[in-house]
This record gives C-alpha cells, sequence and structure tokens, in this order.
C-alpha cells in the first residue's frame, strides 16, 4: 500500500488527538502523590500510559510543525525545539517515577518523598542530584514550548487559531482557579484540549487535501483514448 505524505500527516494528528485526550483523562486518575501510592498497580499503569501520551505528543507535535513548517518561522522552530526537549525531559523524570522510585520506596523513602516534594513545589528536604534541575529543565522547556508553539499555530494559520490559543495560554489562564483548588493538575488539560483539537484540525486539513487530490490523480493516469 502506497504511504501518502498526506496520509502520514493524517496519521501524526491520530497521534496528537490520542495524547491530548490521555493528557486530560490521566490527570483525575493520577494516584495521590504520597508514599503509599508509589507501590501500587494505579501508580504503575498510569506512569506507563504518560510515557506512551508523551511518545504520542512528540510524533503529534511534529506532524504540525511539518504541516506548517514554511510559515512557522524563527518562533515556531524554536518552540517546536523547546517543547520537544521539554517532553524529552519529562519523559526521563516520568521514567524515574515509573520504575525507581518503587524499587527504592522502601529502602530510601526519603528519596521518594523528596521527588513527591519536588512535583508539587515543596521544599525537597533530602539530596536528589541532578534531578531537580531536570525537572526544572523539563518544566520550562513544556511551559515555554507549549506558548511558542501554540503563538506559531495561530500566527501560521492554517489549522484551527482557537485550538491554537487554548494550547497556547490555556494553562495560564486557568493557573488561577488551579491554585484556588489546590490542584495543579487542573492547568493541564487546556493543553489535552488544546493538542487534541489541534490533531483534528491537522486530521481534517489532511483529509480535504487528499479529497483534493484525488481528481488531479485520477485525470492524470488516465490512458489516452485511440482516434476512431
Amino acid at each position: 500500500m502506497k504511504v501518502t505524505t498526506t496520509g502520514l500527516m493524517r496519521s501524526t494528528g491520530i497521534a496528537a488527538v490520542l495524547a491530548g485526550l490521555m493528557f486530560v483523562v490521566i490527570q483525575p486518575l493520577h494516584p495521590d502523590d504520597v508514599l503509599a501510592s508509589v507501590t501500587t498497580d494505579a501508580w504503575a499503569i498510569i506512569h506507563y500510559a504518560t510515557l506512551a501520551m508523551l511518545t504520542l505528543f512528540v510524533v503529534g507535535v511534529t506532524g504540525i510543525y511539518a504541516r506548517q513548517i514554511e510559515k512557522f518561522g524563527l518562533v515556531g522552530l524554536v518552540g517546536y525545539i523547546v517543547l520537544v526537549i521539554g517532553l524529552v525531559l519529562t519523559a526521563i523524570g516520568t521514567s524515574i517515577e515509573a520504575l525507581v522510585q518503587p524499587l527504592v520506596a522502601s529502602s530510601d523513602p526519603e528519596f521518594v518523598e523528596g521527588m513527591l516534594a519536588m512535583v508539587h513545589g515543596h521544599p525537597i528536604g533530602t539530596d536528589l542530584g541532578g534531578i531537580p534541575l531536570l525537572w526544572n529543565v523539563a518544566s520550562a522547556g513544556f511551559l515555554g514550548g507549549t506558548l511558542l508553539f501554540g503563538f506559531a499555530n495561530f500566527r501560521a494559520g492554517i489549522l484551527s487559531r482557537w485550538a491554537s490559543a487554548v494550547f497556547a495560554v490555556g494553562l495560564f489562564a486557568v493557573a488561577p482557579v488551579a491554585g484556588l483548588l489546590g490542584s495543579p493538575r487542573v492547568g493541564a488539560v487546556p493543553i489535552g484540549i488544546g493538542l487534541a483539537w489541534l490533531g483534528y484540525s491537522l486530521w481534517v486539513d489532511g483529509r480535504k487535501r487528499a479529497a483534493e487530490a484525488a481528481p488531479t490523480t485520477s485525470a492524470g493516469n488516465r490512458e489516452p483514448v485511440a482516434a476512431a
């Protein structure tokens, strides 16, 4: 079966939709960040799902960037690179949460509690080595990347501008609400919605382009009719 560029773009759009929806669903299902949660099946499932979501996230934004690369400019390129770096570093941190924390929860509970405190911005109280730096760079890359990447999407105007706006500033818009509720995970919901929306917009765009190209392709492949 022939794989076309448009088909690949639509596939990355589906990846973005899945990543966005997973990002939203994971937030309320995430176990409490306490020592007792770290060794539970729920903790493992959520963090493995998060790793899958982050992989789809990278695939999705790569397709979104590739579709608009000619109009993204320097801001879009920087936003894409910063966002991907943030996602990759987040995946490294998530891997530590999924694979390392359960193993050392009994032998080194101070380490685990320090990481749990770090996630919520509380005093760590123990030496975590370079992990806090990794976490801070990942957080800055993710937040800065969503802002720049969303802005570049909005400016390019090929995909949904509403989706681009939600992706870019949704987190900052709901941050006061998240603070009042004492749940920083609420702030992630607009990013997930914006990403899924952008993915759907990319899928629709690809479907439209494929439909427009079909008559031309058929006409070009039509064999000439012999003269009578």
